[in-house]
């Protein structure tokens, strides 16, 4: 067992659902996820104690790593779309949960960090998450270009890629619909970035009923768990 440390705690939070699992030391889990719904309102508190008893069933994990729907900076919570900015608005997270599990934590964006378990790394390629809202991350020969938040930015009118292809969306005109908006926003994505692999997850993706291009590909929902590992691999880490 010794050989397999450090355990990871990685931690995917989402708009509907939060998962854990605990990576070994080569990024493979080492238990099954584990699943809780995700709370709402959804103030820091609220978070902080669903996550703390989302962890319970794994107790000898060594460092932790989490990503969260939103921009993140410095272990710090710049933006949370799903939760309230101005409520999360510059809450120091990995701190706080560092200073309650005693171990230590780095925070990322939820999109980001499963583009680390799909990539490549060859060439530029565009991680698309379609679950709640819309994650979005770009990535260049293996490099990570980061707070690049595609999803905010306005793709139709006054309407982001949250409010044009998200989950509230979905539900409200059905899939055949939602599936027409989602081939659209893909094309305006490939002719602004031209990029040469899309990975798309997240738990809508499984919704795609379209033909996809030679150059992309639906990616496991575990994506978001396994990308935790490649947070404690750079040595230089910036969040």
């Amino acid at each position: 067992m010794a050989k397999k440390r450090p355990f990871t705690l990685s931690i995917d939070i989402g708009g509907t659902g939060l998962k854990a699992s605990v990576l070994n030391a080569v990024g493979k889990m080492a238990a099954e996820p584990v699943r809780i719904e995700t709370p709402y309102p959804c103030p820091p508190k609220v978070m902080v104690d669903a996550l703390t008893h989302l962890v319970k069933p794994f107790p000898g994990f060594d460092r932790v790593s989490i990503g969260f729907p939103g921009v993140v900076r410095d272990g710090r919570v710049i933006t949370a779309p799903h939760f309230g900015n101005k409520i999360w608005r510059d809450y120091p997270l990995a701190k706080e949960l560092q200073k309650k599990w005693g171990k230590p934590v780095r925070l990322l964006n939820d999109a980001d960090m499963q583009g680390f378990a799909v990539i490549k790394g060859k060439g530029l390629e565009l991680v698309v998450t379609l679950g709640y809202g819309v994650g979005t991350a770009v990535f260049r020969n293996g490099e990570l270009m980061p707070r690049l938040e595609l999803a905010q930015h306005p793709v139709l009118g006054a309407k982001t890629y949250n409010e044009y292809i998200g989950d509230r969306v979905l539900k409200k005109i059905g899939k055949e619909k939602w599936n027409k908006k989602v081939r659209q926003a893909l094309e305006w994505l490939n002719t602004l970035l031209n990029y040469d692999q899309l990975h798309i997850g997240g738990g809508n993706a499984r919704l795609i009923n379209f033909k996809l291009e030679k150059n992309a590909r639906i990616v496991s929902d575990r994506a978001g768990i396994l990308g935790g590992i490649a947070l404690w691999k750079a040595k230089d880490f910036k969040g």
